[in-house]
């Protein structure tokens, strides 16, 4: 479990500096030199007086330090929620296999525990740390010791209740993310709007055109903060639900596989 954790770790450190580098370099050799030239391009036609519709291009939209902190972010999420899903995904291949070779109509004695735990512990040590493994074998040993099917199947139950909680607590750092990209956002419509304000003088004067790129910087960085933020919620839910059936499943497969065999 510690090595799993220290591995995990050392996954988002490198997944994060990976999404700073990726983002920073589409946004330094693509977005913001087309952002820049099509910004330029409607201020010339501001300032010639003629009637002109100014495009929303998507570079004009992301292109602010705000929006780009959010895709960030964004990527981070992504890829710590995928190494969540990616685990859940192999524990759940657990389902399809017999770790538990008991015939129909076969009743275990607390005696044959032993017997039956050694094919689990016989698995791989990464496989033996998955949810099914560890708790079939907390059951078959508490079984051993105590020959209690109601101590059993309360040990069924606690593991898998602790493993909801740790899989829920394992999220914050995903909801912290989630809670922050609207937050970026938001800062970055306050700094639109200073910065509108500060060339106020500019707009009594007849140049609207300062005005009108800080008011966008305001609404791009809050537009593209809410949708992203909609993208990791939707991703996180569905990632929570994948792992709440894992629990589920788990606590079934022990119930159908080695509670109804036991005989105390």
């Amino acid at each position: 479990m510690k090595h799993r954790m220290s591995s995990e770790f050392i996954y988002q450190l490198f997944a994060l500096l990976i999404a700073v580098i990726v983002v920073h370099a589409v946004y330094v050799g693509a977005i913001r030199p087309s952002a820049d030239a099509a910004i330029a391009r409607q201020m010339e036609l501001q300032a010639a007086g003629g009637d002109f519709v100014p495009e929303r291009s998507l570079a004009v939209v992301v292109r602010d330090f705000e929006q780009e902190a959010c895709f960030i972010l964004l990527l981070w999420a992504l890829a710590v929620m995928g190494y969540k899903a990616r685990r859940t995904l192999h524990e759940q291949a657990l389902f399809a296999r017999s770790l538990l070779d008991i015939p129909e109509g076969t009743s275990v004695l607390p005696q044959d525990a032993r017997e039956y735990s050694r094919a689990i512990e016989a698995l791989p040590d990464a496989e033996q740390d998955y949810l099914l493994p560890r708790t079939l074998l907390a059951a078959l040993q508490r079984f051993a010791t105590t020959g209690s099917i109601q101590a059993v199947s309360d040990t069924i139950k606690e593991n898998c209740e602790i493993e909801a909680d740790r899989l829920d607590s394992e999220l914050s750092m995903v909801r912290y993310i989630s809670w922050a990209i609207p937050s970026i956002g938001f800062i970055g419509t306050v700094r639109g709007i200073g910065d509108a304000l500060g060339q106020a003088y500019k707009a009594v004067e007849g140049d609207i055109s300062g005005v009108t790129v800080s008011l966008g910087v305001a609404f791009n960085s809050t537009f593209v903060a809410l949708v992203l933020s909609i993208i990791i919620m939707f991703c996180l839910h569905q990632l929570q639900l994948v792992q709440e059936r894992l629990v589920l499943d788990c606590q079934r497969y022990a119930d159908q596989r080695l509670l109804r065999h036991l005989v105390s």
